[in-house]
């Protein structure tokens, strides 16, 4: 298939299959092959120096080769991951985003995984690259991106709004924590994220109801775990963001 500097050893896609323990973290680091980040089980942390998902298992990253990227489990994480050569003029997986991961797509990645590794010149091998190619550059992209600030201060801030979800403490509390004022702080993520710090926290905390909604937890725990005692003000605030009910989001 799409061979020469692709796949130069003959194995274009390759598939890992690991667990990890709760709380382990891949310190960031960078590989020339683009990755498909996916758990069957279990959340993981992932951020780029410009951006922050949080995923659970009806979602994947796709980062392009060459991009800084870190990793941190939530919880027991079944981590089924593929690694693509470079794609060289395929534009279509020139991005780094997140990823609706539809039932087809799953199988796909898992079916591969227990492969192991696709090799160039196997008509069926051939197929299912050219498959999933497709799937990657067609699937729907998930909402709710975090985009994230570079000055120190306002990142430290950032990074314990995506550690702690579901806490409440005021704003202007945790800016003392990062060293700099809520005024400094307002200043700072709106010229680098372009969202307010009260935008962003939102966003954190519907990344964490999608994470709780998939784990198949009832709706007012979802809301408690993102920081709602109110699950009409939960699901307001759900249907903005997602334009659909959190029930969607269950499995």
């Amino acid at each position: 298939m799409r061979q020469n500097a692709r796949d130069p050893d003959g194995f274009p896609v390759r598939g890992l299959a690991v667990t990890y323990r709760d709380g382990h973290r891949l310190d960031r680091h960078t590989h020339p092959w683009g990755q498909l980040v996916y758990a069957a089980s279990g959340v993981m942390s992932v951020a780029t120096p410009q951006a922050a998902w949080l995923v659970p298992p009806t979602r994947a990253i796709w980062v392009p080769g060459g991009t800084p990227h870190e990793i941190r489990m939530r919880g027991t994480v079944a981590m089924r991951t593929l690694y693509l050569a470079p794609t060289g003029a395929d534009e279509r997986l020139a991005a780094c985003r997140a990823l609706e991961v539809a039932p087809l797509l799953r199988e796909l990645i898992l079916h591969i995984v227990r492969i192991g590794m696709l090799r160039v010149g196997d008509p069926a091998h051939d197929r299912l690259e050219g498959l999933l190619l497709d799937l990657l550059a067609a699937g729907e992209t998930a909402p709710l991106v975090l985009p994230l600030p570079t000055d120190p201060r306002a990142r430290g801030f950032a990074e314990r709004l995506l550690a702690e979800p579901e806490a409440t403490t005021p704003l202007a509390d945790l800016a003392r924590g990062a060293g700099a004022s809520v005024r400094t702080l307002q200043r700072l993520f709106l010229a680098q994220t372009g969202l307010s710090p009260e935008a962003w926290r939102g966003r954190v905390r519907m990344q964490q109801a999608v994470v709780s909604l998939s784990a198949g937890v009832p709706v007012t725990q979802a809301a408690l775990d993102c920081g709602y005692d109110s699950v009409s003000a939960f699901i307001a605030a759900f249907k903005r963001a997602f334009g659909t009910t959190p029930g969607r989001y269950r499995p």
